[in-house]
């Protein structure tokens, strides 16, 4: 493994943390905040600015997104997703710890099966460390990115009115970041090449404006309707595993294919989907911090 490839998956070990404890104060500043409405996303949005912990968590996330570019520019989309998303073990004890959440046994389960089914699918991304593999084919990418925003949509659609609405809308989110994560990957490819003004000004630079933006704002709904952990960790298995997905899919990175390997990416799939079903109801959830106050 290279050293620059080694430099960047420092820098995606150091992005789970802080993207997991910038994820919690916007939850802390989410709930106490107007509820954020679809019809006017900038509005209402620009309305949770007025929340001291929406803010620190804000500018947590930016450091954290930092990061992440770094991390996407120095190594392989897959390997640099899939450090991030074993970090995903960090938010059951950071929000039970730190934040006094009341963490029950079913989401330290669901957490644990989620981080491990997504430590098997890094477990098949063999052969992917000599290099940043950045190179893509255009109509792929396209493709992939639209799928992902079409999905998103979707899935929103689907959250309205339904008591798993927190966590559907955290999963639309997650579909939002893993486009933009996947386009930040690719435009990453023209850092050295390119001027800055040409970077801020190709087109993947306005996807990942408004994908970023678009699920800044389906976050804070998922916030503010759901409980943190589970919510948290549906969002963040969305937008790995679309991104981990990106990377034979789109930059052709090298997979695995004899059956041993097959099988464990099956298993891995299969941990993920059983942790997102254990994720309990927003109205379940709140039930239990009604009694928890009691």
């Amino acid at each position: 493994m290279s050293l620059s490839v080694q430099i960047g998956l420092l820098l995606a070990l150091a992005t789970a943390f802080s993207s997991v404890l910038g994820f919690l104060y916007k939850h802390r500043g989410a709930v106490e905040s107007p509820a954020v409405s679809m019809r006017r996303p900038v509005r209402s949005s620009l309305a949770l600015f007025r929340s001291r912990w929406y803010v620190l968590g804000i500018g947590i996330a930016m450091g954290s997104w930092g990061l992440h570019v770094g991390a996407l520019a120095l190594a392989p989309i897959s390997l640099v997703q899939s450090v991030i998303a074993g970090g995903l073990v960090l938010l059951t004890v950071t929000a039970d710890r730190l934040f006094a959440h009341r963490v029950t046994r079913r989401e330290w389960i669901g957490v644990g099966l989620a981080a491990l089914g997504l430590a098997f699918l890094a477990a098949t991304l063999e052969g992917a460390g000599d290099s940043a593999h950045s190179d893509y084919d255009a109509g792929t990418l396209t493709a992939w990115i639209l799928a992902l925003v079409a999905l998103a949509v979707a899935v929103a659609v689907a959250a309205r009115g339904t008591p798993r609405a927190g966590v559907l809308y955290g999963a639309s989110a997650g579909l939002l970041w893993a486009a933009s994560d996947t386009s930040i990957k690719a435009l990453s490819g023209q850092l050295g090449d390119s001027s800055a003004l040409e970077i801020l000004t190709d087109p993947l630079a306005g996807v990942i404006a408004l994908a970023s933006f678009a699920g800044l704002v389906v976050s804070a709904r998922s916030l503010q309707i759901g409980k943190a952990v589970p919510v948290i960790a549906v969002t963040s298995v969305a937008a790995n595993v679309f991104t981990i997905a990106a990377g034979p899919i789109v930059f052709n990175e090298p997979v695995p294919d004899d059956a041993l390997g097959l099988m464990v990416r099956i298993l891995a799939f299969a941990l993920v989907i059983s942790a997102a079903a254990l994720t309990p109801a927003p109205v379940a959830a709140a039930e239990l911090e009604v009694e928890a106050e009691a």
